[in-house]
């Protein structure tokens, strides 16, 4: 679990927000940046997005394949944090954190459906932030 140190990031990771990812492509070992949206929950930092039955998301097999990645701070503060993703596929821990976050940001998602085809990934800064 990542510990958010006393700073100017600290008021960053109160919430959620939006941001960028870096990862490696899976077969070109290209980096492939996108916008997502990222979860404080418990004191822990999540990804996910909706859920998609009819494919996986490109970024989560790229972590699969490599779990190092850059989170870019990009509103307000802006950094580019080395991280490491543990992609949650316990379905009762997916099943805790989906609730968590359309009970904080995604209000009307259907949870089953959520738990069943969102992406999703626990981040740990690889140094304090």
């Amino acid at each position: 679990m990542t510990t958010i140190s006393e700073g100017p990031l600290q008021r960053v990771f109160s919430r959620g927000d939006l941001i960028d990812i870096t990862t490696t492509g899976r077969r070109s070992g290209q980096p492939r940046r996108i916008e997502i949206v990222y979860h404080v929950l418990g004191g822990r930092i999540y990804i996910s997005g909706s859920p998609r039955a009819d494919r996986k998301r490109s970024w989560l097999v790229n972590l699969e394949r490599d779990p190092h990645f850059t989170f870019h701070l990009k509103r307000g503060s802006r950094a580019d944090l080395p991280a490491t993703a543990r992609i949650v596929e316990d379905p009762d821990e997916r099943r805790t954190v989906m609730r968590q976050i359309i009970e904080t940001a995604w209000h009307g998602q259907n949870l089953e459906a959520m738990v069943a085809y969102s992406p999703l990934i626990e981040v740990t800064f690889d140094a304090a932030v």
